[in-house]
């Protein structure tokens, strides 16, 4: 059972950057995969990013490279999305969350999900 705590999440402008963190809880937390992902007012929930449970591996939504950085720190537990370059369209609600696999994009691969946290970036 892992648990997932998102934060870091706020109000910002075009432009600016934000980092939000992830804390899990568990002690099996660097056997997982950790994704991030997104969902937006009446939009489905999207793949931002995603890293293999060792941090060799990240794979990224088109929209988001060049801007986005997945990273991860076994040893506190925590997964990092660094959001830099905000754009308005980047506003919706970010999860966070674990998978079995070895790494996956698909929503529906992920075994564990944290509540949220939100993400509004004005123009």
């Amino acid at each position: 059972q892992v648990q997932l705590v998102e934060s870091g999440g706020g109000l910002v402008q075009g432009g600016d950057s934000l980092r939000l963190s992830c804390a899990a809880s568990g002690r099996t937390f660097s056997s997982y995969a950790m994704g991030w992902f997104r969902q937006a007012p009446g939009k489905e929930r999207e793949f931002v990013a995603a890293i293999k449970w060792s941090g060799g591996s990240t794979y990224y939504t088109d929209s988001v490279k060049g801007r986005f950085t997945i990273s991860r720190d076994n040893a506190k537990n925590t997964v990092y999305l660094q959001m830099n370059s905000l754009k308005p369209e980047d506003t919706a609600v970010y999860y966070c969350a674990a998978s079995m696999l070895w790494i996956t994009i698909k929503v529906f691969e992920y075994n564990y999900w944290g509540q949220g946290t939100q993400v509004t970036v004005s123009s």
